[in-house]
């Protein structure tokens, strides 16, 4: 199975965010990025606009009308302002093909943990109900949790992806081969409850192409912070062929 690389934009935006210049681009670095062969584009708007704003999603999702190949992934908080501002986007026929709900807080410094069955299973459901009503596919942000797989499926949900920040801290100490194992239970879970499997966070050049060898079923990685920064320095184009190469 060919695993698809989605390039999250946020640090461009935040970036760009610190003076009124405009730049850098949040438009320009999707479409080198599309250019050099990733498969899709990410944004995580939240409610405070600390990083990508409103606007920035209707641009990118205006710019993806002209790759009709490649998708566009918009994640957030599904209590939060994540399904009005992809309804927008469904009402304005603009393409947007997957939303991830992830539990993060408003003023969360970063995405740290996912959705809890049965807990949120009751919420969630009208909310993944509105989503398939939209015509869009849904991904659940899950710990490596093979218990909880198939009550994700049960709530509706298409997909998982899977926060992998604990096997990327555990990476290069003796936890690594444990976190690994771990990681592939939670996707063969997965698969075995009839959902795709998504993997994201703190993925890098370093330890991705060990995880999509041993985990099963990887259909796409989310990938922002690290592959922004490699970016500063090789530039889009080197960075996107050296993540798409860990990818083989």
């Amino acid at each position: 199975m060919k695993t698809h690389l989605s390039v999250n934009l946020n640090k461009v935006a935040l970036v760009r965010n610190t003076r009124h210049l405009g730049i850098p681009s949040v438009t320009r670095a999707a479409t080198l990025c599309l250019r050099a062969g990733a498969a899709g584009i990410t944004v995580h708007p939240r409610p405070d606009a600390r990083h990508i704003r409103a606007d920035d999603v209707t641009d990118l999702a205006a710019l993806l009308k002209a790759w009709p190949d490649r998708e566009f992934n918009v994640e957030g908080n599904p209590f939060h302002n994540l399904m009005d501002c992809v309804a927008d986007l469904v009402a304005r026929k603009l393409p947007v093909h997957q939303v991830t709900f992830v539990p993060d807080s408003e003023g969360q410094f970063t995405s740290d943990h996912g959705w809890t069955f049965p807990q949120d299973a009751e919420r969630l459901k009208p909310l993944i109900d509105q989503a398939h009503a939209l015509g869009l596919r849904v991904s659940l942000f899950m710990d490596a949790e093979p218990a909880a797989m198939a009550a994700a499926r049960a709530v509706g949900a298409d997909r998982i992806e899977l926060y992998t920040e604990p096997y990327a801290a555990a990476w290069g100490t003796p936890d690594q081969d444990a976190q690994l194992k771990r990681f592939a239970r939670a996707a063969q879970a997965a698969l075995d409850a009839g959902l795709g499997v998504n993997a994201g966070h703190d993925l890098n050049r370093d330890n991705l192409a060990a995880f999509v060898r041993t985990v099963p079923g990887v259909q796409e990685v989310s990938i922002g912070h690290a592959l922004i920064a490699d970016a500063l320095e090789l530039g889009y184009d080197a960075t996107i062929k050296a993540y798409l190469d860990c990818l083989k």
